[in-house]
């Protein structure tokens, strides 16, 4: 009997299951209203690292006459790249496609309504969040070949290269491709964002040659106030960019809101030490450079390291960056105007790699470290060879069909202010 009872049990719990089995998977791609109200606040954090964090890092860092340039710069990228994610940059990425690249199944944002669901956010907030990482990716490149660029070679360039570089590679690490497939851990973008346009920003500059002038005339920023303000906005928006990456306010969210936090302030601590005992006194150039590299190295582990392990992100972020900035560059000469090889390729380098060195145990597959360190090398390497080789075909090609990539001697002279936009950023007295 009791067996019976037993049996007419454990049958009726099954039916159970099997009646609201249905409702549990459909809960799970439920919005979440909580999650949604963070994912907007996130994307709107990441366009505030472009505008005005980004343009305003940069542009204090220009001389005068080239500062509104910077600026148009940073503007048009969210204009043109915001334009090109929505018709066909998201498809590319996130399309079905193969292990290298999206299909075009998603052009245009085909299929997508107001009631598709990724995770527990709307599909819409997803695309809004990615397309924020878009725009900022190619804005970043710009500080490597600052104040000599022609206005029209920067517009095809960036389109290009998003769609031949950034779509591509954000396929390949976050949209089902190889490198993510298999196993390497980048949570928001060390390899996608900043080692792809640290490393084509270094192509661009020795492409494209150095600065009339550069090395013999001085080259001081026009406004250090104006950068602070900048690194600091850009402080604030990245805590968009990294806890963001987890699509959900939940504790891993926590985790990678705290890591940011940590490894940039260990960064800017230690850059200001190493510079002050370099050369004698710290400078406040220092410190927001510092800054931005902590926030570099940290953003592909910031969901996978402990605080501690992110205190070591950022110490190494200060040591290693610090170096390319002050010893490589002048070494090799080449005319990185605002350092964008040395933080963001540098140190996304060195971010990805500290991933593998530093993540948790519960993070690393079957709990092995030296695999996965390895893993992140291949992806590393991958990356600054893909970024390399891609962005010297893009900019061959545009040298021959614009004519040449940057503005001639006189324009460069006057400034690009006036040269390409006929303007100035202070009115003279009259």
């Amino acid at each position: 009997m009791q067996t019976r009872t037993r049996r007419a049990l454990l049958a009726t719990a099954a039916a159970l299951l099997a009646l609201f089995a249905p409702l549990a998977a459909l809960a799970e791609d439920t919005i979440n209203a909580g999650d949604t109200a963070w994912m907007l606040t996130s994307s709107a954090l990441v366009l505030l690292m472009t505008l005005p964090g980004l343009a305003l890092f940069y542009g204090g860092l220009v001389r005068t006459k080239n500062l509104l340039s910077v600026l148009m710069q940073c503007l048009i990228a969210a204009g043109i790249i915001g334009l090109l994610w929505v018709v066909v940059g998201y498809s590319i990425a996130f399309g079905e496609g193969n292990a290298w690249v999206g299909d075009l199944s998603l052009f245009g944002l085909a299929g997508i309504t107001p009631d598709s669901v990724s995770g527990t956010i709307p599909t819409y907030v997803f695309v809004m969040f990615q397309g924020m990482f878009a725009i900022i990716t190619p804005a970043l490149m710009l500080g490597a070949f600052a104040e000599r660029m022609k206005f029209s070679a920067y517009l095809a360039f960036i389109v290009l290269w998003v769609l031949i570089v950034y779509c591509p590679l954000a396929h390949m690490v976050w949209g089902g491709g190889w490198i993510g497939s298999g196993g390497a851990l980048d949570f928001a973008g060390g390899l996608v964002v900043h080692m792809s346009s640290g490393f084509s920003a270094l192509v661009a500059a020795v492409f494209i040659g150095e600065r009339r002038g550069y090395g013999t005339e001085p080259m001081a920023p026009n406004s250090l106030p104006l950068t602070v303000i900048g690194a600091s906005l850009l402080w604030v928006g990245w805590f968009g960019f990294n806890a963001g990456s987890e699509l959900a306010a939940d504790g891993v969210a926590g985790l990678a809101f705290l890591t940011t936090q940590t490894a940039t302030a260990t960064c800017v601590l230690l850059w200001v030490l190493i510079e002050w005992l370099h050369r004698g006194k710290p400078t406040v150039l220092g410190a927001a450079t510092g800054a931005v590299a902590g926030l570099v190295a940290i953003t592909p582990g910031c969901a996978f390291v402990s605080p501690l392990g992110a205190i070591a992100v950022g110490a190494g972020a200060a040591v290693i960056c610090y170096a390319a900035v002050t010893l490589l560059k002048p070494r090799l000469g080449y005319d990185d105007s605002l350092d964008v090889f040395g933080v963001h390729g540098v140190g996304g380098a060195w971010g990805a790699l500290a991933t593998g060195i530093f993540a948790t145990g519960a993070t690393l597959e079957g709990g092995e470290r030296m695999g996965q360190v390895l893993t992140q090398l291949e992806s590393i390497g991958f990356t600054a060879l893909f970024a390399v080789v891609a962005s010297l075909a893009i900019l061959f090609v545009l040298n021959l069909v614009l004519g040449g990539l940057r503005v001639d001697q006189e324009a460069e002279h006057l400034g690009l202010d006036l040269s390409e936009h006929s303007e100035t950023a202070y009115s003279t007295p009259s």
